[in-house]
């Protein structure tokens, strides 16, 4: 432990929080506030040079811009202070951590969403009755929805959410998950003793990938994954410590999968690891593309003749906007292509209830379907998930309620079916607009939104500002968003931490606000590049 001083240029109070010298590099607007401070610090620095710094800081009043925290000077040394004070060193420290989680980036939820947070300091019935049953016997709430939580809480341990299920989940809302995926895909049998409950989708897809990695050095898993990509297969991967093998999807063609390109990434991966599986995000996030049936069946010939596992991350299934563009399930082409494919290639399917139409992304509910998996692996993917002992009941109850729709008898069919389309007409009216205002703007370029639920926008950025960037350490579409967000208030995620051909800069913005404030936030940020395009050029 050392002794450390920094001299920073920042904007602000006496005293800095610990997260600010990590998270405000960069930020700030012409006209800022800023001033030099002195910090005297305690450092824990390793021999990699790297340590936490906590300090108070004294501010002194100086210049202006859009300079960001600036480190001047660092200095460190003197001995180790817990040796000096008689104290054990801690077991668990940054250098003797994990170094997998320390490779971990998220970046929906990074800096740009933090920063956004300092600035910013119906559940639906069936589940309203499930959690209090003593409303059971409330005149507000339909027959159906009563009918349904008292068949939930019978299939409960005590008749309470507050029980353990069974670790797949509860056995009547597994078997529902089954008959929805046997309704959506033609009346193609689903097996419920194949579908398990989960966290979310995201935790069923990191149970998957922890069975698929195995290795080390050039035997290594490697998964291939689209770029862009959502942020959890990378950050999954660093910690599983498998490789991550890139392949791109091709913006010019609205983000379209070319199996040409799969099979150059599978090709170069093999040089130093071994590619165990195969991601596909259809809808795609951040893109918002939909594959046609044509292109499944060409992915699926690819992963059975390379012998890959295939993922398919389909949670935004219900999200489809586009005229012309329909979703089609891997489940679905898989067994309609008939044998050897149908009987022999392994796959595993996701959906969630955090998107869609419902968007209860806070309850935390979601499934995986496997299909063709050995046996013998399904039981330890069994055992896998009982380490966590179940996903939690409400998620099941809501995703219950997602999969098992009230039927046309049902007193609350008209109120959901037209609850249902309005949102589903509304973000497609949503996704059009922003396609059309993005694409009015000089210097930015907007695929449509076939689907899901963001728009991945190219951004041209003038050189001045990407060599700013570089001296600031930030990533050119990065120091962008940071400056959007502190200019404007408008929190977009940076094309970096999805991941993008060199050369090239995005953001990702979801559809979601509503149409009142949806055109003045895009005519707003249009305006915001035309502003910064000037002052950098």
């Amino acid at each position: 432990m050392g002794r450390c001083e920094l001299l920073v240029k920042c904007r602000g109070a006496g005293v800095l929080p610990k997260s600010t010298c990590h998270q405000a590099a960069g930020v700030g607007g012409a006209g800022s506030a800023w001033g030099w401070a002195h910090i005297s610090l305690h450092s824990g620095l390793g021999a990699g040079g790297t340590g936490l710094l906590t300090g108070r800081l004294k501010r002194q009043r100086s210049g202006s811009g859009a300079e960001g925290v600036r480190v001047m000077a660092v200095r460190a040394g003197g001995h180790n202070q817990a040796e000096m004070n008689g104290l054990k060193e801690k077991v668990l420290t940054l250098d003797t951590m994990n170094a997998c989680v320390k490779r971990v980036e998220y970046a929906v939820r990074g800096p740009i969403v933090l920063r956004a947070l300092e600035l910013e300091q119906e559940l639906r019935q069936v589940l309203a009755l499930c959690v209090h049953p003593g409303l059971l016997n409330s005149p507000d709430f339909p027959e159906d929805a009563k009918r349904r939580a008292e068949s939930i809480l019978q299939a409960c341990g005590g008749h309470s959410l507050g029980a353990y299920s069974n670790s797949s989940g509860i056995q009547p809302i597994r078997e529902h998950v089954a008959q929805y995926i046997q309704r959506r895909d033609g009346g193609i049998p689903a097996d419920p003793n194949n579908i398990f409950l989960s966290t979310g989708a995201s935790d069923a897809i990191v149970t998957v990938l922890k069975l698929l990695v195995a290795g080390e050095g050039r035997c290594r898993t490697g998964v291939l994954i689209p770029i862009p990509q959502y942020p959890l297969y990378s950050a999954a991967l660093a910690e599983l410590n498998a490789v991550q093998v890139d392949y791109y999807l091709d913006e010019d063609r609205a983000w379209a999968l070319d199996v040409a390109e799969l099979r150059r990434a599978l090709c170069q991966a093999r040089g130093h690891c071994r590619p165990r599986a195969l991601c596909i995000i259809n809808p795609g996030n951040p893109t918002g593309q939909v594959q046609t049936r044509e292109c499944i069946e060409a992915v699926i010939r690819f992963a059975f003749e390379e012998r890959l596992f295939l993922m398919a991350d389909e949670v935004y299934q219900d999200n489809v906007y586009a005229e012309g563009s329909q979703f089609h399930s891997f489940k679905k082409v898989l067994m309609e292509m008939g044998p050897p494919y149908s009987t022999q290639q392994e796959l595993a399917s996701f959906h969630s209830v955090s998107k869609g139409y419902m968007g209860e992304c806070g309850l935390r509910g979601g499934y995986v379907e496997v299909v063709n998996m050995d046996p013998a692996v399904q039981q330890q993917m069994q055992k896998l998930m009982s380490v966590r002992l179940c996903p939690p009941l409400p998620g099941q109850v809501v995703l219950d309620i997602v999969v098992s729709p009230p039927e046309p008898s049902d007193p609350s069919f008209t109120q959901f079916q037209a609850e249902k389309q309005a949102v589903l007409a509304e973000l497609a009216a949503k996704a059009k607009l922003t396609e059309q205002v993005f694409n009015e703007v000089p210097g930015i370029r907007c695929n449509p939104v076939q689907g899901a639920m963001y728009s991945f926008p190219r951004i041209q950025l003038p050189p001045r500002a990407i060599h700013r960037a570089k001296e600031l350490g930030l990533a050119p579409d990065m120091f962008f968003c940071l400056r959007l967000l502190e200019e404007t208030g408008i929190c977009v995620v940076p094309g970096s931490g999805f991941g993008q051909r060199e050369g090239t800069y995005h953001f990702r913005m979801t559809i979601l606000p509503a149409m009142e404030k949806l055109r003045p936030l895009l005519e707003k940020l249009s305006q915001f590049h035309a502003k910064f395009t000037r002052e950098y050029s």
